[in-house]
Parts: structure tokens; sequence; C-alpha cells
């Protein structure tokens, strides 16, 4: 039996009426759309958050790659050097220190970002800052901007002062705490509440008024045309610009932590529901054990015309693909309308279930915190994990039918006939 015609008595399998055994082969089809959904919602969940975090963090916290200076060397000239390289978009010296900041009601501890204002025009500084009240970056060395969760937390908004106490080197050698006052002239989100707890930005000039050189991270942050390409090859050229008296660091080297624990998270998601698409791959194995027994008549004229065992194991195996095939096609379509849909989905979700619970408790409902996620989740499709889903849903399907499918090539003709 030639491959063409087995193909297209499985399919004919595929279609047949329900009673004539179609619908155990529909059915473990539907089982693997249904078992591909979940984890083609999940992958562009995760992916989205995953580069919607790191990218907020790249674009307004620690750039693209730092410089830090091993030894004082004092280069002034560095920063220019850096901007002359065709592949560096921006350039800014920056530095960080800890803090106290104390507003009308309450203080806390704060990261103080000392960085030059033109850093808060950058288009990727610019694509994900969202100005909540005032203006998006400190004017003179007095002015201060605020993260919205920090804001909210000290009681304050644009206009108010605040005092910000930092800690300097005194005559005898000894720590002792600086007070400066600071106007409020903007409060900004990112639409993380990591980064907006914590953000306390002043200018670079405001910086030398409140911090020394031996309390205080000095860096130069450094921009690219696209972070996720040639980096490391751009970290080497920089490195060859700066000299052996400073130590370049790309956003991976600064973010591996973070990064590591995301991507982990991802991966266990991802493999929780690949056990489920095995399982319905499973179910596949009994479709063809099912549509083997209501199909021994056809089998055994097959057999009876010449067709040879591996013919009839082939229409077996056609048919596990044909399903895989069916299912995996539905399942990822599905999936990815809901994935690409998914911040309609959750707002819908929210509104419907604030409506009940108002009624009753008067509160508004959340599905995801944004003190841990996004507010909004980037939509990001992985087409080349998408086919590989795809494509081990449908091997799966094919190796948990060949068992049964063998055994359907091998039953005698004869004793078919008699039976049937």
């Amino acid at each position: 039996m030639k491959s063409k015609a087995a193909f297209f008595i499985a399919l004919r399998y595929l279609w047949a009426r329900a009673h004539e055994g179609g619908r155990y082969l529909r059915g473990a089809a539907a089982g693997i759309a249904v078992s591909l959904i979940p984890i083609i919602v999940t992958l562009i969940v995760a992916d989205g958050m995953i580069r919607g975090i790191i990218d907020r963090y790249l674009e307004v916290g620690t750039g693209h790659l730092q410089v830090y200076e091993i030894m004082s060397y004092g280069d002034t000239n560095l920063v220019n050097r850096i901007k002359e390289l065709d592949f560096v978009r921006g350039v800014w010296p920056e530095k960080r220190g800890m803090g106290v900041i104390a507003g009308r009601s309450g203080r806390t501890g704060v990261t103080v970002r000392s960085i030059d204002p033109s850093f808060w025009d950058d288009p990727g500084s610019l694509e994900y800052l969202k100005i909540i009240d005032g203006i998006n970056k400190p004017e003179t060395d007095r002015d201060i901007v605020l993260g919205q969760t920090l804001a909210e937390n000290i009681g304050v908004r644009a206009g108010d002062t605040v005092r910000l106490m930092t800690l300097r080197d005194g005559d005898s050698g000894r720590l002792s705490p600086r007070m400066a006052t600071f106007t409020v002239r903007g409060i900004l989100s990112c639409g993380y509440n990591e980064l907006d707890a914590l953000w306390c930005i002043i200018s670079y000039e405001g910086g030398e008024r409140v911090f020394t050189s031996d309390n205080t991270q000095q860096s130069i942050i450094i921009k690219t045309d696209d972070p996720y390409k040639n980096i490391d090859n751009y970290s080497w050229e920089i490195y060859i610009k700066a000299g052996s008296n400073y130590s370049v660091y790309t956003w991976k080297d600064l973010l591996r932590s973070q990064y590591s624990s995301y991507e982990t998270s991802r991966q266990i998601l991802l493999f929780i529901m690949t056990l489920i698409v095995i399982v319905a791959a499973i179910n596949v194995s009994s479709a063809t054990s099912m549509l083997v027994l209501e199909r021994q008549r056809d089998i055994a004229v097959l057999k009876v015309t010449g067709g040879s065992v591996m013919g009839v194991t082939g229409i077996f195996l056609w048919g596990s693909f044909l399903t895989g095939l069916v299912g995996s096609i539905i399942g990822i379509t599905l999936g990815l309308l809901i994935g690409v849909n998914i911040n309609f989905l959750i707002r819908s979700l929210e509104k419907f279930l604030s409506f009940f619970t108002g009624l009753f408790k008067g509160e508004e409902v959340k599905i995801l915190d944004p003190g841990f996620y996004l507010e909004t989740i980037p939509i990001i499709v992985d087409w080349n994990m998408v086919f590989l889903i795809g494509l081990f849903a449908i091997i799966c399907s094919v190796i948990a039918s060949w068992i049964p499918a063998i055994r359907a090539g091998r039953l005698k003709p004869m004793e078919l006939l008699r039976k049937t």
C-alpha cells in the first residue's frame, strides 16, 4: 500500500461519522487543543512579563552597559570618547547612593540617583516613563523627581518640599548625616512598582551637594542601538576605548540574578504545562486503539486485497499524525488569540469581579498585584517556541499511537473476518 493511499484513508477516518470511529480521533484532537491553549498563553505572558520588566530596568535603570573606574584615574574625556562609537546612543555619568527621604506623612529609605537630566529625555526612557504629576526631570540642583509609589508612601506631590538625609565623611573621618532640602518637581511611574518605590532622582550637580566620592557608586551609563544584539562585542569595544583602569559590565552581568530568577520561573511553568500536553497526547493512543476495534472489517479487507503490515500500520500512524496536527493548529490558534488579548481579558474580568465585590465589600479586584507585576503585559510571541511546541505535540501523538498501530498491522485477516 502506498503512503499516499494510507494518508487519505487516515484522513477519511478522522472526518468519519461518529459511529464509524471518527469521534475517537476528533476527541483526542480536542484534548490536544485544550492542553495547548494554556501553554501558549503561559509562553506569551511569561515572555511579555520578563521582557517588559527587563526593558524597564535597561531603559530607566541600569542602562545597557556600565563602566566603572577600578583605580582613580580621573579621565574626564572618557565620556566623549565613548560617544564616538557608532553603536552608542547615549552616555551619562551617574552617582548612586542610599539615603532617607522625609515628606509630609512619612519617611523611608531610598536609592538616590544623581544623573544628568538629559538621561530622562532619551527615547528609551520616555517610552517607559509616565508623568503622574509635574515634569519628568529635575531642572536645578535643588529639584527632585520621585517614583509614584515612593511619593504616595511619604505623602507628597509636585510642588511640595522634602528633606533628604545622606551620609558624608566628616572632618574626623567618621560618617556624619547631612540634611538637604529639595522641591518635588515631578512624580513618575514606569509601570513597575519595584522601581517606582525606590526612585529618588536629582541632577548631577545636586548629587555633589549631598554625596562624597567615598559613599557613592559612580559609573557611566551607556545605551546602544539594540541591547539584545552584539552586546558582548560592544562591551569589548568600550573596554578598548576606556583602557585597563576601567571595567565594563553588560546588562546581563548587572541583572544576572533577576534575569535568572525570571527565566527559571518561566521554564518551570512551561515544564508543568508540557506534562499536560503529554497526558493529552497519550489519549491519542487510546483513541487509536478504539479506532482499530471499530475498523476491524476494513483492516481485514485491506489485508485480503494485498495490504501489507507496514501499509496498515501506516494508516493509523497517519491518523495519529493528523490528530496531533489538527489539535495543534486549533490549540495554538486559540492560545494565540487569548494571549495577544490577555490585557483586555484581564481588565474585563477585573471589572466583572469588581462589580460583584463592590456590591458587598466595596473593594476593587486586582488579578495581577501591581506591587509585583506590570500594569500592562507586553505582547511578545516567540514563533520559534510556538512551532516547537506544536511539533512536540505532534511527535508525542505519533509516538503514543505507535504500539496500537503496530498491533493493527499484525492482525490476521481471517480471524478478523470470522469475528465480524
